[in-house]
């Protein structure tokens, strides 16, 4: 059944994510929040990516997925459709590729005449088509308000091209409100440099960012005004345009029961003592990563439940052998897991036994962790991680980062031991005391089930009422 877009009756949505499973996820995660609400969803990704997605979402008669067909581009592998299957440098030829479907996405976008349609960083070029056939185009952010204001906003590259230093980028732009960032690291800085790169001759992340944001209908932002009250109207005084916010869109519980092996190793130990430790699964820590972090976790004392993942076609436990220290694995036997590959991560930061995270401080992540009552220990590895690990640690003062070295961001078990020791063992000392206290007040504002409808509630009758407006 086709739903005329132009009728008012039944608010239709295009949703529109880079391939990258991280960027899929919150895109998924809101398509589902807002069928539940009576919204038509298409779903756009590489036909490669249809049938992951169509697990994550939720089925629901008014949502389908729209396969889309990549283009052979020199160099991306066949099949290669998300940054899961690519390293880095032959992901950047996904935004090649992305760049010459445009005739295909048009004629898409042509047929299905949406109202809306939600799109991520790296298509800079639909502002300009939506709005040639008449759709609102709404730029969804990711990532927090406080990434798009420290990173990409226009007071970040006041002179077209005129890219930002090592030590420009150390400090916030001008005009940024006075907060807790006020500046960050050396090793942070470098790597945030890598948004003004180009690839392949194509627009640098900034320039796609800064086109997108200006080219828009409307900014979506995965966040709130309790957490990001400053960064958010920063971000309106930058653009100059509505920008909606769908809170922090808490993962729904998961369903089905943890794997029985984990369920009865976690229940040997007490409520609230393991310690779960996971980056994610395009992380991949360093040698030395890893032996400090695994020293660290063997020095707290504490049970662990420690996931390694490492690149495709590696022999894992050849590579456990080779980087843990001697013997390592023997002394911790009794109380130490080291797994790779996917684990139910929702089900087991559930599990009773877990009372603290060990993360990458991905925003997703944090948010799980604190619905379900972990203490957040945070090690950032790239990009929007170093902010978010600030913002949860000197805004929202919920959760502790490990300390770094200034240069590099080198750490040593020492720093994981004291980082993990202040929010489970000094509970009675600050700054302990009050990052407990303080997860307690967060858990119950996410899982206030009211104001987290009210948010979706809130951005349906504003996208409707856009709508409305220009059609009069």
């Amino acid at each position: 059944m086709e739903i005329n877009g132009n009728s008012n009756d039944v608010l239709h949505i295009v949703m529109f994510p880079f391939f990258a499973f991280g960027h899929i996820s919150p895109f998924v995660q809101l398509s589902n929040k807002l069928s539940f609400h009576g919204v038509k969803v298409s779903f756009f990704t590489a036909s490669g990516n249809a049938s992951r997605v169509k697990s994550m979402l939720n089925s629901a008669p008014t949502t389908c997925i729209v396969p889309l067909t990549l283009p052979q581009v020199e160099g991306l592998p066949p099949g290669a459709e998300s940054t899961a299957e690519l390293t880095p440098i032959t992901a950047e030829l996904l935004k090649v590729a992305l760049d010459q479907m445009q005739p295909q996405i048009k004629s898409l976008l042509s047929n299905l005449k949406p109202h809306f349609v939600l799109f991520d960083f790296a298509q800079d070029w639909l502002p300009k088509m939506a709005d040639e056939l008449g759709i609102k185009s709404v730029y969804y952010s990711v990532f927090v308000a406080l990434s798009t204001a420290f990173l990409t906003c226009p007071a970040r590259v006041p002179q077209p091209k005129n890219y930002p230093s090592l030590e420009d980028m150390k400090k916030p732009p001008p005009g940024f409100p006075h907060t807790s960032v006020t500046s960050v690291k050396t090793f942070e800085a470098q790597d945030f440099l890598y948004i003004f790169k180009s690839f392949h001759g194509g627009p640098t992340v900034y320039d796609r960012v800064l086109s997108g944001l200006k080219g828009c209908s409307a900014i979506l932002a995965k966040t709130c005004s309790q957490m990001e009250g400053p960064y958010i109207e920063y971000v309106k005084s930058q653009f100059k345009k509505p920008v909606f916010l769908v809170g922090p869109v808490v993962p729904d519980p998961p369903s089905g029961e943890l794997e029985e092996r984990w369920g009865n190793w976690l229940n040997k130990f007490e409520s609230g003592t393991v310690i779960y430790s996971s980056f994610g699964s395009e992380t991949f820590l360093t040698d030395d990563q890893i032996k400090e972090l695994a020293l660290g976790l063997e020095e707290t004392g504490l049970p662990f439940f420690l996931v390694l993942n490492f690149p495709a076609n590696i022999d894992v436990s050849a590579e456990l052998n080779r980087v843990l220290p001697k013997g390592f694995m023997e002394r911790v036997k009794e109380r130490g897991i080291i797994h790779s590959g996917w684990v139910q991560q929702q089900h087991i930061l559930a599990h009773s036994s877990v009372g603290c995270y060990v993360c990458h401080a991905g925003f997703s992540s944090v948010i799980e962790a604190l619905v379900n009552d972990c203490q957040v220990v945070m090690l950032p590895q790239k990009g929007d991680q170093f902010l978010n690990a600030k913002l949860v640690s000197g805004d929202m003062k919920a959760g502790v980062e490990v300390n770094r070295r200034d240069e590099d961001g080198y750490f040593g078990k020492q720093d994981i031991k004291e980082a993990v020791e202040m929010v489970m063992m000094e509970v009675d000392k600050e700054p302990g005391k009050l990052f407990r206290e303080n997860q307690k007040k967060w858990k119950e504002f996410l899982l206030n089930k009211d104001i987290q409808c009210k948010f979706i509630e809130d951005l349906v009758y504003e996208m409707k009422d856009m709508v409305k407006i220009s059609s009069n």
